[in-house]
């Protein structure tokens, strides 16, 4: 019988699974602070664990963390770590320090299946979703290893500690993969980031990141409601089927509807947008014009982050002019709309947004569908906002 990995359980989960063993639930969340609070994978360590039930664990469970291939730090202190996740296939986390927090970017699929015109993820194709073991462990791995190396006196930039113990003060869900088609793994990934027994973490400092996958978001808003940011990237239709191939599916009035309802339960009171800002595609006036119809039509209360595109030669794309960028952000914020330009780290390593690609091997033929995309492109992306 092969051991369970105990990074694959919320707190329930590993209830039902001690009481499977004879064990009441405070073993649980003593186990569970033990992995994931103080990161100790041995249960001989595990002091205050009786002696039988430590020796139960060790016939049937591991803790089990992710083999980290490789690690790439930035010049601005970003660090980028490569994780094996078996059969060819490797997925990419990212920690970003600023001075009042600690940010971990983490992957949810092995590839993403949605395949936006500007990520290199998407180029890469799909392969297969991350368990919740998988999920988890990068939290896991990012918190405890930065945390012996900074007792170990490492050189490295990290936030101003905010009275805990723990580095890592956001996460969020915007690294390779769609977490939304990964539902059933996410879930209970989030409950373990949020538990007091585990990271702690408000509802507000977790962040999923979607593309538009409106039957899950509405189910996240009933199961785990934390922050959300909405892939939006365009103010049309006809524009977001290029660059979103999802919103064929899911348009955009569907979507504005989905995130209506989401800010209800939502921890924070608005939704971000994030809007990657593409040269002569995307970032005219027209195009901000028209987000903010879309904004006062939809009664949505919403905040948009300005993404510097970070080029990669399969895309065909190039990134916005700064003043281009600038004139955009200030036309949204004159219409009373918050609106920043977010900072681009890490992309010195290619850790920055949109370039995550990691190792997939691809079950969807992307880059064949992706060569036909671009060909049938006979129209200019964006002149349609005209029309």
């Amino acid at each position: 019988m092969k051991a369970v990995n105990l990074f694959d359980f919320d707190l329930d989960g590993l209830a039902a699974f001690c009481l499977g063993l004879g064990e009441k639930r405070f073993r649980a969340q003593q186990l569970f602070r033990w992995i994931h609070q103080r990161g100790v994978r041995d249960f001989a360590q595990m002091s205050d664990l009786a002696k039988d039930f430590r020796a139960k664990l060790a016939g049937v469970a591991v803790v089990e963390p992710l083999q980290r291939i490789s690690e790439h730090v930035s010049a601005d202190g970003t660090i980028k770590w490569l994780f094996d996740v078996g059969q060819g296939n490797a997925v990419e986390a990212v920690f970003i320090p600023e001075d009042d927090r600690g940010t971990l970017c983490v992957s949810s699929q092995a590839g993403c299946a949605v395949g936006c015109r500007f990520c290199s993820t998407g180029h890469q194709g799909f392969s297969r979703n991350l368990s919740t073991g998988e999920i988890v462990a990068q939290l896991w791995y990012a918190e405890h290893s930065l945390r012996m190396r900074r007792a170990a006196g490492e050189k490295l930039v990290l936030p101003k500690n905010d009275g805990t113990a723990r580095i890592i003060s956001n996460v969020v869900m915007m690294g390779m993969g769609e977490p939304l088609q990964n539902y059933d793994a996410l879930v209970p990934a989030l409950r373990t980031f949020l538990s007091d027994h585990a990271y702690g973490l408000s509802r507000r400092r977790v962040t999923v990141s979607t593309s538009g996958v409106v039957p899950m978001m509405d189910r996240l808003r009933e199961d785990c409601p934390v922050a959300l940011a909405v892939s939006l990237h365009a103010p049309l239709d006809p524009l977001r089927d290029h660059l979103v191939p999802l919103n064929k599916k899911y348009p955009i009035a569907e979507l504005m509807q989905a995130c209506a309802r989401y800010v209800q339960s939502a921890p924070r009171d608005f939704i971000t947008f994030e809007y990657c800002m593409l040269d002569g595609v995307n970032d005219k006036l027209e195009h901000a014009q028209a987000l903010l119809s879309l904004m006062r039509a939809s009664g949505v209360p919403g905040k948009f982050n300005l993404i510097p595109f970070n080029p990669f030669p399969e895309s065909g794309l190039k990134r916005s002019a700064p003043q281009a960028v600038s004139a955009f952000a200030k036309l949204l914020q004159d219409g009373a709309i918050v609106t920043t330009v977010r900072k681009t780290r890490g992309d010195d390593i290619d850790a920055a947004c949109g370039q995550l690609a990691g190792e997939v091997q691809d079950r969807t033929q992307a880059v064949v569908r992706m060569h036909k995309r671009r060909a049938g492109d006979v129209l200019a992306l964006g002149d349609e906002v005209n029309a």
